[in-house]
């Protein structure tokens, strides 16, 4: 029975199982380490089985003998019971204890381990930077799979250990030379530590505060009518006996503005959205958002109409007819002068002055800022307080990158109520369809906005022109 016992307790754990995972790091195939949990498991059961036969023969032989045995029998017997118990316990505090082992070697990554340690943490990080020094030497293909095997752990531990050192000192000495072998510029190692930023620095593109100043409507149909009132009725004096003859009355009208469509159709492979240290998807959806915003915005300055709003720059001069819009000239034939801008200024009704603002582009307005009145004073005001637009003959200044250079013939310069006077319609906000099927292995997003815009009284605000 001792016999039987020993030879239970070796079958525990096989050795060559401790002999696969006695450095701490090699990769043991999961299934193998349940194959050897069930065999405890299995051991234990036979074991404890064999335990309590044994247990209860000797508890049988103590019955049948009916005192027939003597005392010192007796305590044979006795002893022998407490002996199997206590190895009994003593076999479930040993497998225990290897069970716990084993599962901490579950912890270990590539085994199911928990994604919150910190020592699981440490070795992804290490296998991503890895990766990256790869790509960086051009050693990183599609079929390329990294394993633990191949990452110098305790190499990178010590270059990130050296790494925020030779930030401040630009010290290559500063880092281990076991570092060195891993973070050399040749093998990629001056890039960031993936775990040092994930940032993306964009381009930064101007644009048009239209929305701002404009009316915007929403609709749910493709296209907004206005009624117009652009006409007034006629009256006149008359003598008490006076005939009186009938007048004539204003006549209305309806202003269409359609709404057109936006589309942009991107696409990234699904590696890439799956792999990638950053949100692939949210970035493809800013970068729309912002081309979209700036797209429309020049359309809201010099849109044709087909297929797209219309803009303000795009009527003709004029004051008689709705349709056109009044332009003042500036007095110069290539540049802007104080007077112009008073001139443009007073040119605009008075109930439209109150919210009115002028528009033009940032280098239009370097040339604005250096205009006198005639007692040298500059015209210009600059904004007070932080966010605040600055101030133009009392009225703020908005800057429209899609406003025209100054030049001969252009308009660089606007000024009126825009929301009195352009109204943008909104059908359908940006909305994207993720298609991951047409066009495998990537994934495209179909992005689209409806909107439109037009001039809706064309005596709300006033061009300059650039003539004598």
């Amino acid at each position: 029975m001792n016999s039987a016992l020993a030879r239970a307790q070796r079958r525990t754990l096989p050795h060559v199982l401790e002999r696969k995972d006695a450095n701490g790091d090699n990769p043991a195939v999961v299934a193998e380490i349940q194959r050897e949990i069930r065999a405890i498991g299995d051991s234990t059961t036979k074991l404890k089985d064999s335990l309590e036969k044994d247990l209860a023969q000797v508890r049988q032989v103590a019955e049948e003998a009916k005192g027939a045995i003597g005392p010192e029998v007796k305590t044979q017997i006795d002893a022998l019971t407490t002996s199997i118990l206590e190895k009994q316990t003593a076999l479930e505090t040993g497998l225990k204890g290897r069970l716990s082992e084993i599962e901490k070697r579950l912890g270990r990554i590539g085994m199911g381990g928990n994604a919150n340690d910190n020592e699981v943490v440490e070795r992804k990080n290490a296998i991503d930077f890895h990766r990256v020094m790869l790509a960086g030497c051009g050693q990183l293909k599609a079929s390329t799979i990294i394993t633990e095997a191949d990452v110098d752990f305790d190499g990178i531990k010590a270059w990130n250990a050296s790494f925020p050192t030779y930030l401040r000192s630009k010290d290559d000495r500063a880092i281990e030379a076991k570092a060195l072998q891993v973070g050399s510029n040749p093998d990629g190692g001056y890039w960031l530590p993936t775990a040092i930023d994930n940032r993306i620095i964009t381009q930064v593109f101007e644009t048009s505060p239209m929305r701002q100043l404009a009316y915007i409507e929403t609709i749910s149909t493709d296209a907004l009518e206005i009624p117009n009132d652009l006409g007034e009725f006629d009256a006149g004096w008359v003598g008490e006996e006076d005939s009186r003859t009938e007048t004539n009355t204003s006549q209305t009208g309806v202003l269409r503005i359609p709404v057109h469509e936006i589309y942009a159709s991107p696409k990234a492979t699904q590696k890439l959205l799956e792999d990638a240290a950053i949100d692939i998807e949210a970035w493809i959806a800013k970068k729309i958002a912002d081309k979209f915003s700036r797209v429309e915005a020049s359309a809201f300055i010099n849109g044709n109409g087909i297929k797209k709003p219309r803009g303000i720059l795009t009527y003709p001069a004029g004051t008689g007819n709705p349709g056109q819009i009044e332009q003042v000239v500036s007095g110069n034939a290539t540049g802007i002068t104080s007077d112009s801008l008073i001139n443009v200024m007073i040119a605009l009704k008075e109930p439209y002055v109150p919210g009115s603002t002028w528009l033009m582009r940032r280098a239009t307005v370097g040339k604005v800022m250096l205009l006198k009145d005639g007692d040298g004073q500059y015209i210009w005001r600059a904004g007070l307080e932080a966010g605040k637009p600055s101030v133009l003959l009392g009225y703020p200044v908005m800057q429209a990158a899609d406003m025209p250079a100054v030049g001969a013939a252009a308009t660089p310069i606007a000024f009126g109520n825009f929301r009195e006077g352009y109204t943008i319609v909104d059908r359908l906000g940006i909305s994207t369809l993720r298609d991951p099927f047409t066009a495998k292995p990537f994934v495209v997003f179909y992005t689209r906005k409806r909107v439109g815009g037009d001039v809706t009284n064309f005596e709300a605000f006033k061009l300059m022109v650039i003539s004598t």
